[in-house]
């Protein structure tokens, strides 16, 4: 007796093509507007504050920031991306084909997650390459910044899957990236040392998660960071592990799938 496969590829590459025709379709919107962003934080940051400000921690301020610029966008994108795959089949009525077709929870969190992942990894190596254009860079450690890289943007695109199936409009989509993560990436070390911070405002700053995030990051390019790089991949697999968690509960009790 044949023993039917553990996934459906079909089923996850058709998830998968969608919704990667679907960020092709808003070219615009998914890729130049924030590499154009990106491109207005270098003349501001560098220019106005990299005059002033020559190294931090013994790199070059502008080098400094790319890192913490790139961050910055990684994880709203990863957010934005996932957050509107699985919200716009709720919102059209097409979610519950997607729930009667046989296609898995994991198969479907896959196809999503992987499109965000992916989405998200290219616009973070286009940030890279046009901040090559504006500072020099260096990665100490290429295989470090490739791994946090992909396990950031997975783990925020599993965040950003549950802001989906959590949202009952369009402007609760934008409430959590607008209203907490990108405040969170300013105010965790993105255009500095938190170690520039005097007490007790430092030791507050590591109670934000995006510190870690943006540290480990930050270390695979210069060898430096504001916290041990082992204790920011902890900390960035253990909110991996936590979205996970929430992910599968919420396929168990069907929680807000069809509402």
């Amino acid at each position: 007796m044949n023993t039917p496969p553990l996934l459906n590829r079909h089923g996850i590459w058709a998830i998968y093509r969608f919704e990667m025709a679907r960020a092709l379709r808003t070219l615009w919107q998914s890729l130049v507007t924030p590499v154009l962003t990106t491109s207005l934080y270098f003349i501001v940051f560098g220019g106005a504050i990299g005059s002033r400000m020559q190294q931090v921690g013994g790199v070059g301020y502008g080098s400094f920031i790319v890192p913490g610029l790139i961050m910055l966008s990684l994880l709203t994108q990863s957010i934005s991306n996932a957050s509107i795959g699985i919200y716009f089949p709720k919102f059209t009525g097409t979610i519950y084909e997607l729930l009667s077709a046989p296609v898995s929870a994991m198969e479907m969190v896959i196809g999503y997650v992987g499109a965000a992942t992916t989405k998200s990894v290219i616009l973070g190596l286009i940030i890279l390459a046009t901040a090559s254009f504006f500072v020099p860079l260096r990665i100490e450690h290429p295989f470090a910044m490739i791994a946090f890289l992909i396990l950031t943007a997975v783990a925020f695109s599993l965040f950003g899957f549950i802001i989906g199936v959590w949202a009952n409009g369009f402007e609760q989509l934008n409430f959590v990236p607008a209203l907490l993560i990108t405040p969170l990436t300013f105010l965790g070390g993105a255009f500095y040392s938190i170690d520039m911070l005097p007490q007790p405002w430092r030791t507050f700053s590591l109670f934000n998660p995006v510190v870690y995030l943006v540290s480990g990051f930050r270390w695979s390019f210069f060898g430096v960071g504001d916290v041990a790089v082992g204790v920011s991949l902890a900390v960035t697999a253990g909110f991996l592990a936590a979205c996970l968690i929430a992910i599968a509960w919420i396929f168990k009790t069907g929680w807000r799938m069809k509402n």
